[in-house]
């Protein structure tokens, strides 16, 4: 066996319920006044799961998407990585489960919880496979939040949403394809700022527990977006340092979709123009580690990335956990 020289984005995909949910309906709930959820998150509407979606059912529309649009023979696939916060079960994985329907008989299968930046770590750990092995990895990034929401918490409800995002990784003989640079960082000084209280090891469940306990809470709202913009922005100017770009060569910038506030002050710290920024949350939402690979498959069916195009992603999350990645294509 060689080794592949570089790594090789061939193929994308994305999926969604097939409920939408305007904000209307939401700030009739909480008792806000209309527009106020897309003057403060950019959000209008995202898709939420309906009696008898499941993650893996979800992820693995993405998955197939990604897989026709690679061309790929599925008994090539040799990894099948799924970043999600929300399996179907706490055990099993769902990874297996999802590389059995998309009829992956040849792949490994392993789930990556890294929240909001599960899709990066995700891709790193895939590039590095292909690297070594010249084997073709699928990446699936998928949640269904609406589930974890507690409805009567303005700070997540507003926010989240369902979706999923997939890409096929190739073995690449070109030398500038794949991931150029890449930065990946944590801090755990935030761990509880947002979270699930109980349903792990440390809390888990017994009679008389709240069920707030076992949905999602943002501590401190404003603590996230300082802390988000701060860990986002230094992640991509080492990923570019480790690239040996700067701004100007970045042809699109995608970044986590967690909140149009976040992401436009990322990308002004970094000198990156709204026009060359990928936005997708207006209509989809904050869907953590799926929002990056959805944004990805939606950019792509508007514009093909072309040869020679170095592309940017960044997110950070829960954990904390960040990072960011420069893709040539």
């Amino acid at each position: 066996m060689t080794a592949a020289r570089a790594s090789r984005l061939a193929g994308f995909g994305h999926s969604v319920p097939a409920r939408r949910v305007e904000n209307g309906e939401i700030e009739r709930a909480l008792g806000l006044e209309p527009g106020w959820i897309e003057r403060r998150t950019g959000i209008r509407a995202r898709h939420w799961a309906q009696e008898g979606d499941t993650l893996s059912g979800l992820a693995a529309s993405a998955g197939a998407m990604a897989l026709s649009d690679a061309g790929v023979d599925r008994a090539e696939i040799a990894l099948t990585l799924l970043a999600t916060s929300t399996p179907d079960h706490l055990l099993p994985p769902s990874a297996p489960l999802l590389a059995h329907r998309l009829g992956l008989a040849n792949s490994g299968a392993i789930d990556l919880a890294g929240a909001c930046s599960g899709f990066l770590y995700a891709l790193t750990l895939a590039d590095g496979f292909v690297r070594s092995q010249a084997r073709p990895v699928l990446v699936v990034a998928a949640n269904i939040l609406s589930r974890r929401i507690n409805p009567a918490e303005r700070a997540s409800s507003v926010l989240f949403a369902d979706a999923a995002g997939a890409v096929v990784l190739s073995p690449s003989v070109e030398p500038n394809t794949g991931l150029l640079g890449v930065d990946l960082t944590s801090d755990g000084s935030g761990y509880d700022l947002i979270s699930i209280a109980a349903g792990g090891s440390n809390r888990p469940f017994a009679p008389g527990m709240r069920a707030e306990d076992f949905l999602m809470t943002m501590r401190d709202g404003r603590e996230v977006f300082s802390r988000a913009v701060e860990m986002m922005t230094a992640s991509s100017l080492r990923a570019l340092e480790r690239a040996a770009m700067i701004t100007p060569n970045i042809s699109r910038f995608v970044p986590h979709q967690a909140n149009t506030r976040i992401f436009t002050a990322v990308g002004e710290k970094l000198g990156i123009s709204d026009a060359k920024t990928v936005s997708t949350i207006a209509d989809f939402g904050n869907s953590s580690a799926a929002t990056i690979a959805l944004s990805l498959s939606i950019a792509k069916e508007k514009r093909p990335f072309a040869s020679g195009e170095a592309v940017l992603l960044t997110a950070a999350g829960a954990g904390l956990t960040g990072g960011a990645l420069v893709l040539g294509f």
